[in-house]
């Protein structure tokens, strides 16, 4: 089935996503990376540190202890959010715009209804 070209341009509004927390479309790849890292370091640290506290001769009730302390503390976990959608993202651009008078507030409704954005190119 063809869409009319609206139709294209409303489902790329609604599928299509933006960064809004500021970061560059390319740091993605470093920083997943990077946030997973963090909280695994830290698991294996607790680890180390209740390991060694039950380290020395053999005690079954220190072993015990190590072993609830280590089952008592839950993982650390970091979880990636969902990006924007490009619709609510260009209208806060619009809604922006219109806050500091780049553009005629009575505009706004009618480009959101539209879904354009100001002429030009984006930023």
């Amino acid at each position: 089935m063809r869409r009319t070209p609206q139709e294209k341009k409303a489902l790329s509004y609604a599928r299509d996503r933006r960064r809004s927390y500021l970061q560059n479309n390319k740091g993605a790849r470093r920083t997943i990376r990077r946030r997973k890292r963090f909280p695994r370091r830290a698991d294996r640290h607790r680890e180390h540190q209740v390991f060694t506290s039950a380290l020395g001769a053999v005690d079954t009730e220190l072993a015990e202890r190590a072993e609830n302390r280590l089952n008592a503390a839950r993982p650390r976990r970091w979880r990636k959010w969902p990006d924007q959608p490009l619709g609510t993202f260009v209208t806060g651009r619009l809604e922006r715009r219109v806050e500091i008078g780049m553009i005629n507030p009575e505009h706004l409704d009618r480009r959101v209804r539209r879904g354009q954005s100001v002429p030009g190119r984006w930023r």
